[in-house]
């Protein structure tokens, strides 16, 4: 593997990171919050300087192989979350360098967990680094070296390879290099529209370009304490339900829904998105009637609202509240739980294990159950149009099995750290699913505050693990041959 390869590219991530710092901190002179202003600026050009080191010593590479490629959105990772905690640290407060760099990890990773007792008391410039981090996160860091590298070489095609899975990629006919820029404009439309839309809805427009960024990020991050609840708007959180299932949506099926083209599968052919919209439904429908039964909500209306905000915003990753659901009946909260595994589509801003590999997984049991019933039977695996090989289910299988094992072995680490079992198992699957909130003292209107700093720890790995869906993460250890 070129070490030096690695390192430019990573430093080329983290000037991405650097502009949006400094841009931070150009919100944080507009808002006038000078407290802001200097770790965001200091931070800034730190970050500018130590992504500029490797460009200057390290020549363009016209190729580069998928192992380093593997390297460098795993480090560009890594790099981002340690650069992105300068600005935490450098602002004091709560912020222990291990909270501060957890801050980070969450924000990048688009978890939306978090250490912060205050949210409200953090300054403009802070709030929005804090959010632009999960924004920048949400479309991947790939993005941000993908738009810089020359188009003449195969770097473009690689990085893409490494920073999505086959299942993402499957839906786009084209260039892996149209597929990033394909990304990157469905992401940008969607916050734009979402921020305009919140900004009519009553939000001002630091809360509305925060808020769109969060939700189009499916990260839930939000400038206030009691999240979505302290706004108590229907009109606002329409808007968001819309913004966090289009960000759980597969872009190249938003692509081809709002642009056709001749074979195109749109949204409203998608197996895969039915699917995913009909569970979300259910999910709403029983948890809304378990609600109501169990005296929760005094009306339909009210069982209905707070049902389908929490089950969207769980099934799509992004964490925000209208309401405390660790005060829910077992039942809602059960679903809750199977929401936070599977989540939303690949392709998408989310995270978890996705619908796509479980609708994969139950077709292969399903024709391997039939096929053991009737041997002589030849049955073939399709999800939207497209025959799918045995491999893939066995990947899809193998995935699922990895990550439900990660994540009972972080529960265990948690309960071992002294978390009750509800409040570490939780923990766990909110961290690996990318989800951010659990419940008992990581509940919806908790944090991770109280937690100790091994289990900090703990969290962080999780959500990284998650984040770059498990592989590349272990890929940097492996002794693998190109």
């Amino acid at each position: 593997m070129k070490t030096a390869t690695v390192l430019r590219y990573c430093g080329i991530s983290l000037l991405g990171v650097s502009l949006l710092m400094l841009v931070s901190a150009g919100v944080a002179l507009h808002e006038k919050s000078e407290e802001a202003l200097l770790p965001l600026s200091y931070a800034g050009i730190v970050t500018a300087v130590i992504g500029a080191f490797p460009l200057i010593f390290v020549p363009r590479q016209k190729s580069v192989g998928i192992r380093e490629g593997f390297f460098i959105v795993t480090f560009s990772w890594i790099s981002a979350c340690i650069t992105g905690a300068l600005p935490y640290l450098m602002y004091g407060g709560e912020f222990t360098p291990i909270n501060a760099f957890f801050e980070s990890v969450s924000g990048f990773t688009t978890t939306g967990a978090s250490i912060l007792n205050d949210i409200e008391a953090l300054p403009n410039g802070l709030q929005f680094w804090r959010i632009a981090s999960a924004w920048i996160g949400g479309i991947g860091i790939v993005t941000l070296i993908s738009m810089l590298i020359p188009t003449r070489n195969d770097m473009q095609s690689v990085l893409a390879s490494a920073e999505s899975s086959d299942l993402a990629r499957g839906y786009y006919g084209g260039r892996k290099k149209h597929f990033v820029n394909m990304m990157l404009t469905i992401y940008i439309g969607i916050t734009t529209v979402s921020a305009l839309a919140l900004k009519i809805c009553g939000m001002r427009w630091f809360d509305a370009v925060t808020h769109a960024m969060s939700a189009c990020s499916t990260c839930g991050f939000s400038t206030r304490n009691a999240s979505i609840a302290a706004f108590d708007s229907p009109g606002i959180e329409a808007v968001l339900i819309i913004a966090m299932l289009l960000g759980g949506t597969n872009f190249t099926l938003l692509q081809s829904t709002f642009r056709p083209r001749n074979g195109g599968r749109t949204v409203f052919r998608s197996e895969i998105f039915r699917t995913f919209i009909a569970g979300v439904m259910v999910a709403s429908s029983v948890t809304a009637l378990n609600l109501l039964v169990s005296g929760r909500c005094r009306s339909f209306y009210e069982a209905i609202r707070q049902s389908l905000f929490q089950i969207v915003s769980i099934s799509t990753t992004t964490g925000f509240a209208t309401a405390d659901t660790d005060t829910w009946p077992a039942l809602s909260i059960t679903i809750i739980c199977l929401c936070s595994v599977i989540c939303g589509c690949t392709g998408s801003t989310s995270g978890g294990i996705k619908v796509d590999r479980a609708l994969l997984a139950a077709k292969g049991m399903r024709e391997k159950i039939r096929s053991t019933m009737h041997p002589t039977r030849v049955e073939c695996i399709r999800i939207d149009g497209h025959i799918r090989k045995w491999q893939e289910m066995e990947d899809a299988c193998i995935f699922i099995l990895f990550f439900l094992g990660l994540t009972t072995i972080g529960g265990f680490i948690n309960a071992a750290g002294g978390m009750d079992l509800r409040s570490g198992l939780s923990a766990a699957i909110a961290c690996m699913g990318n989800v951010g909130p659990g419940f008992g003292i990581v509940g919806s209107m908790g944090n991770y505050s109280a937690l100790p700093d091994a289990l900090k720890i703990n969290s962080m790995v999780l959500m990284l693990l998650g984040r770059l869906e498990i592989y590349p993460f272990f890929m940097i250890f492996g002794n693998y041959k190109r």
